[in-house]
């Protein structure tokens, strides 16, 4: 199968998650200001999640730019991360409407770190059929990143027990660390792409 099949098939799962969490806010009750206020909570765990699926779309691009061809343990390990992504809409929902609730808190942060657990799968099928000398895996070298976003979650979710509050900073804090696009693969293929042009 080629990537531009996985890709589109994924952006579309994607999209169909972003719809449904937008669903998912509570229309307004009344035709003041008030009401949008007393939506606060669900539309900042809806801008919340939103970002995290733009982060996860905009990281599965590059790390698809690395694959001339798509082998079916990719194909599985993608729709692995695509089940976990999927339950992103339903936690949002759920904390949004008890912000202050532990359990809601956990849950959310579970999904997230299977999210990250999911995509760290992906990114490993996809590198071993790279090879540990190709550009994505010098691109992508040690992934600390990956290993502090997932050293976060735990946290995040260990401290929703002391306060929600905790677990809310640390998720923010998370997506703050990932909001700008890693483009080392990118570069790293197109560097590639160069050099053999060049021979």
């Amino acid at each position: 199968m080629t990537t531009n099949r996985l890709e589109a098939f994924s952006d579309g799962v994607l999209a169909i998650i972003i719809t449904i969490m937008v669903l998912g806010i509570s229309t307004p009750e009344g035709v003041h200001f008030d009401a949008i206020r007393l939506l606060g909570p669900e539309l900042i765990n809806y801008l919340l999640s939103f970002i995290y699926v733009g982060i996860y779309w905009a990281n599965h691009h590059h790390l698809l730019y690395a694959l001339p061809m798509v082998k079916g343990h990719i194909l599985w390990a993608n729709l692995h991360w695509l089940f976990w992504m999927s339950l992103i809409p339903v936690t949002t929902a759920w904390t949004g409407t008890n912000p202050f609730a532990v359990v809601p808190a956990v849950t959310y942060g579970a999904v997230l770190l299977m999210c990250a657990v999911s995509y760290f799968i992906l990114q490993n099928q996809v590198l071993t059929q790279c090879g540990p000398d190709s550009p994505l895996a010098k691109a992508i070298g040690n992934d600390m990143k990956g290993k502090i976003s997932t050293v976060a979650y735990v946290v995040g979710m260990v401290g929703a027990f002391v306060h929600p509050a905790i677990a809310f900073v640390c998720f923010v804090g998370v997506a703050i660390m990932w909001i700008v696009p890693d483009k080392r693969i990118e570069q790293a293929m197109a560097l590639e792409t160069a050099q053999t042009t060049a021979e």
